[in-house]
């Protein structure tokens, strides 16, 4: 169901996230994030020059590389259009997150390692959106490891998504349904 109509109104800016997870052959995985910002109006930019409406303000791309425990293998960051010249000459301190763990704590180590002035806001902020493409990425994975747990009479481990949203409740019914073991409410 979309949002309900809108009062009259004059479009001026749109930003754009798009998110793409692979695996690759190695075993490991990418994760694909880029941002673009748009105007509707041309406007001056003392770096650039005059922006055209539709010509990106920021067109900004990273890349994670992880591994099946969610271990960050490597990172690749780009900036193709920016609002200073200065913008791209950033980008290799994002090699700094590489051997990070996306769960619980991931939005705080990134801001630690590649916040404020040494790093990229657009990035740092496509970064915590990426560790939830990350998990619907490796979740195909995650299952079939369990599979094998469960085959091998090993300790099951709680899923780090239980408890994460109303959905996931560990007293509700796809808590019940998916991980039984770990159900917290009356049966």
């Amino acid at each position: 169901m979309p949002l309900p109509p809108a009062k009259k109104r004059k479009h001026l800016h749109q930003r754009r996230y798009d998110f793409q997870g692979y695996e690759r052959e190695d075993n490991l995985w990418d994760i694909e994030g880029r941002i673009t910002d748009v105007k509707s109006y041309p406007f001056d930019n003392q770096f650039r020059g005059t922006i055209e409406p539709g010509e990106a303000l920021h067109d900004m791309w990273i890349r994670l590389t992880v591994d099946i425990n969610f271990i960050v293998q490597d990172v690749e960051a780009c900036i193709d259009d920016s609002p200073y010249s200065i913008c791209p000459s950033i980008t290799p301190n994002f090699k700094r997150i590489i051997g990070l763990k996306i769960g619980p704590g991931w939005r705080n180590a990134i801001r630690q390692t590649v916040g404020g002035t040494e790093g990229c806001t657009h990035l740092v902020e496509m970064l915590g959106t990426m560790a939830t493409v990350t998990f619907q990425t490796l979740y195909p994975a995650m299952i079939r490891n369990q599979a094998k747990t469960r085959n091998e009479k090993k300790p099951l481990r709680r899923p780090g998504i239980i408890g994460t949203c109303h959905a996931y409740s560990s007293d509700g019914e796809i808590v019940k349904h998916e991980w039984p073991d770990f159900y917290t409410g009356s049966s």
